[in-house]
């Protein structure tokens, strides 16, 4: 049995953690996904605009509070490095631990020493942290603009089934509010980010997943 087959089958809480760390905003949940369903049509300039100054942000840190399917509440800091790099610290009482280190994302809970490993390229953390966001390929599920958000669905087929990621922005500064995983069940998993700073310097070790830690991987055997 694999890792991502172990992780489905039994470990629901693990699962709920990794979607909350690609997940942003309490609001996100009250936009349905079928808002979005008319806009197979390419994006405008203007969202295409927005992606490309996301895409630039190589760096951010901040807080964050993730808010459940069923409304439960944890809270955390977060750090992000593209392309690839994100790891999401979970305050107390909360064990969990998310880290992408470019290749594979590791999900780990501290008191039971326990990680488990999934290829990024398999997870919705590979259209967040992309090197460059082309609202003209075909993950794009659509693109809403109003006049204080502007909306940008991407989905893609992953080990979790069929997820959406949807980013919402500032219209005005291009800046990233919010993002929101929406399972292949249509639950959300939303979380809020603040006090995020940009253009921050970041030790390697921040990224580096214990692969020592990890069974089955070839440095756990050395």
């Amino acid at each position: 049995m694999s890792h991502s087959d172990t992780f489905l089958s039994g470990l629901t809480v693990t699962r709920r953690d990794l979607l909350g760390a690609f997940a942003v905003a309490a609001m996100a949940s009250a936009i349905p996904f079928g808002a979005y369903a008319q806009a197979a049509a390419p994006a405008s300039g203007t969202a295409q605009a927005i992606a490309d100054h996301f895409s630039g942000v190589t760096t951010m840190q901040g807080e964050f509070v993730q808010f459940g399917p069923r409304g439960e509440q944890t809270g955390g800091k977060f750090f992000i490095q593209r392309p690839g790099k994100l790891r999401f610290n979970y305050d107390d009482p909360s064990p969990m631990r998310v880290i992408a280190d470019g290749k594979n994302v590791a999900i780990g809970n501290t008191k039971l020493k326990t990680w488990d490993l999934y290829p990024l390229s398999k997870t919705p953390l590979s259209l967040l942290l992309a090197q460059h966001i082309d609202l003209s390929a075909g993950m794009v599920k659509g693109v809403k603009e109003e006049s204080d958000l502007t909306t940008i669905a991407l989905g893609n087929n992953t080990v979790f089934g069929n997820s959406t990621i949807t980013m919402m922005f500032d219209p005005k500064t291009y800046d990233l509010r919010q993002w929101t995983i929406t399972d292949n069940q249509g639950k959300d998993t939303s979380v809020m980010i603040f006090n995020v700073k940009t253009g921050v310097q970041f030790d390697d070790r921040v990224f580096r997943v214990p692969y020592e830690t990890i069974p089955g991987t070839p440095q756990s055997r050395d």
